[in-house]
């Protein structure tokens, strides 16, 4: 049974009601990546996704974050192993990177891999194709 915190969390509706249900180490740090990626994406619509704060462009999730039992965590989807280099230090795998309330990943890296996570959002939506293979506008 889920109870606390983590009863809040798997329940909240906004992204504020989940950030109000974590420590505060938690909350700040996710609070100011938050705040970073909006800077970077002010047209971004905030959700919640698969129980965790997320963005969305045009109906389709950029990203997401949230925190775990013992850390904070930042899901940029499978474009993490690009940003390896810059993310040294960071346990990562293919979608996520994880790190602690006060070692936050860098705002110039976050900006680095919002950017691209718009660009190849925005490239999807501008390349498809129809049933038959072609590509429509």
């Amino acid at each position: 049974m889920i109870e606390g915190a983590e009863a809040t969390k798997a329940k909240a509706k906004a992204i504020d009601e989940y950030l109000s249900s974590l420590d505060d180490d938690k909350r700040h740090a996710l609070e100011r990546l938050r705040k970073v990626i909006k800077d970077i994406s002010p047209k971004a619509e905030e959700c919640i996704s698969y129980q965790m704060p997320a963005f969305k462009i045009d109906g389709k999730v950029l990203l997401w974050f949230g925190a775990g039992p013992n850390h904070c965590a930042f899901y940029p989807g499978g474009i993490v192993e690009r940003f390896k280099k810059e993310l040294k230090g960071y346990k990562t795998s293919k979608g996520t990177v994880q790190f602690q309330p006060d070692k936050p990943i860098p705002a110039a890296v976050v900006r680095k891999m919002v950017k691209y996570r718009i660009a190849e959002v925005a490239g999807r939506k501008r390349v498809r194709r129809n049933r038959h293979g072609g590509r429509t506008s």
